[in-house]
């Protein structure tokens, strides 16, 4: 299993970079963060720092969006980093949440995200598409190769994610939820003539290395806020039928809304209905052993990346213990 730390582009900007050069020193393959350009400082231009200052790590949005860019914009942004460093990012991408709200707009349809996956890719892998009714090529793209990760929980998405992309995010660390996604990835990748094999799984969740799971869950609480923006979604479109698991759906039912001042925060306030049972499934807490049986059981799932949200108040001390601990083992 490959592994890779998520942060928020907090100012200053030399702290995420440093961080990020760490935890390559620690085994992280992967450098992520948020891309939501009012909540925190532009991801991309901070990007060219980290590959600047590393050596092989890859690095890329979890995730962005095709309504905040123009596509042409985006796959140009990812093939010249492509062409600076050596094809080290990866475009990892949504319909879009509090990039697009915070600023009173919609996410964007699953329609409009697969065909930005498919303009993206072409234009920044060096080849012609049609783009608004005309041939576009970004001609001095050389050699250009660029993964597309596609992140979503509902059955339209994940038969999206199978058909297209190449690989698919999951914003929880639920066994359950997984193996419900992943199945549904692989099903939709066999019948669209692809080999599922060649989809990158990747688990995105916060995890927090410790003894105080009370604690713990306090700090972790706000990714169930988070995750319930695309669940209220799913339940908006689905309703209560059994098309997404109630797994995902029921514990929203006490959720009354959400700030997004607050948005991927520890001690979120608008995160208070999440139980600690969904803390604890979404998440990682306790100590070294809890979070090698979860990893464990993931990878049995057919999950072979895990991403951590680092969004607590131990955030190098969990690094640390992963670099140490688990990546290696």
């Amino acid at each position: 299993m490959d592994f890779g730390i998520v942060l928020q582009t907090d100012p200053p900007a030399k702290a995420v970079v440093d961080r990020l050069i760490e935890a390559e020193s620690l085994g992280f393959r992967y450098g992520w963060t948020f891309d939501s350009h009012v909540l925190w400082q532009e991801p991309f231009v901070i990007y060219s720092q980290i590959l600047a200052s590393t050596s092989d790590l890859v690095v890329g949005p979890l995730v962005t969006n095709p309504a905040t860019r123009d596509w042409s914009v985006i796959a140009s942004l990812f093939a010249t980093l492509n062409d600076m460093y050596g094809n080290r990012t990866v475009c990892g991408i949504g319909r879009g949440d509090s990039a697009r709200r915070v600023i009173g707009l919609p996410p964007a349809n699953l329609a409009t995200l697969g065909e930005s996956m498919r303009v993206i890719k072409e234009l920044a892998e060096g080849r012609e598409v049609e783009y608004n009714g005309v041939a576009v090529r970004i001609p001095w793209v050389r050699d250009g190769k660029l993964e597309i990760w596609m992140a979503g929980y509902g059955p339209r998405a994940l038969r999206l994610v199978g058909e297209q992309a190449d690989g698919f995010v999951l914003q929880t660390a639920d066994p359950d939820i997984a193996r419900w996604t992943i199945g549904a990835v692989r099903a939709a990748a066999t019948a669209a003539g692809r080999d599922p094999a060649e989809i990158t799984m990747c688990v995105a969740a916060p995890a927090y290395v410790g003894e105080d799971i009370a604690h713990q869950r306090d700090q972790l609480r706000w990714f169930g806020g988070m995750v319930g923006n695309h669940v209220a979604d799913l339940v908006a479109r689905y309703g209560e039928s059994g098309a997404v698991p109630h797994a995902l759906t029921d514990y929203i039912r006490e959720r009354e809304g959400y700030d997004y001042a607050h948005h991927g925060r520890a001690g979120n306030p608008s995160t208070d209905f999440v139980p600690d049972s969904i803390v604890d499934r979404f998440c990682l807490v306790g100590p070294v052993s809890a979070h090698q049986d979860r990893l464990a059981e993931l990878a049995e799932i057919g999950v072979d990346n895990f991403a951590i949200y680092l969004m607590h108040d131990q955030p190098a001390e969990t690094m640390r213990a992963y670099g140490g601990k688990i990546i290696q083992t």
